[in-house]
Parts: structure tokens; sequence; C-alpha cells
């Protein structure tokens, strides 16, 4: 599910080259990241639960509640990530509700998955 009611360009973005593990599964959580370019895998135990690609979000949950990751993100593409800090989150959310419904909506649809 898109965000739309966010940019990041590619100035802001960290490169993360096809493969490369973003987090994994257990690691504390301090950012959430946004897809610039590329697409992102979501596995668990070896098995792929999701595949994202420009303007989706990831890891917001951990962020969110403060708990460790759940599942591991693997770029499947070479791609550019920007990532969201807790602090930023909460100025997007505070600033710009369309965000915070966006985000509610991706959570909403991943727990229905």
């Amino acid at each position: 599910m898109p965000i739309t009611s966010i940019t990041r360009t590619a100035e802001d973005a960290i490169h993360f080259p096809a493969g490369s593990v973003i987090f994994k599964a257990g690691e504390r959580a301090d950012e959430m990241f946004y897809v610039v370019e590329g697409e992102v895998e979501i596995q668990l135990q070896g098995k792929v639960l999701d595949t994202l690609e420009q303007a989706e979000i990831f890891g917001e949950m951990a962020l969110i509640d403060d708990s460790p990751r759940l599942a591991m993100a693997v770029a499947k593409t070479d791609c550019l990530l920007a990532a969201i800090g807790q602090e930023q989150f909460k100025r997007l959310v505070a600033n710009n509700p369309q965000f915070a419904l966006e985000v509610m909506g991706v959570m909403a649809q991943r727990l229905r998955q």
C-alpha cells in the first residue's frame, strides 16, 4: 500500500545493494523505512511474507510499540531507502493526519494478511 502523503528523494536515501540485510528479526528498532526505489522482501524464518515497492513503508510496527523486529527485511533489488527515526515519525503523525491514517491502513492490511 503506497504512502502518498510523504515524499522522499534519492538525496534522503540510503543505498542497499541487492541481497543485503536491512534488519534482522529480534533487533531493536529505532527507525522505519520508506522505499524510494527498488524492492524489499519481508521474510520470516526463510519464507517471504511480502515484497514492498516504491512508496511503501516497513518496520513501522516495532517503531510504534518499541518492540524488537518480528521479521527480517532484505533488499530484493538494489534499493534506495529513506530511514524515518522515531522523532521524525512523531512529527509526521502530529503534523500530517493523512500520514497517520495511511500508516494505520498499512498496519490493518498486514494484520488481515
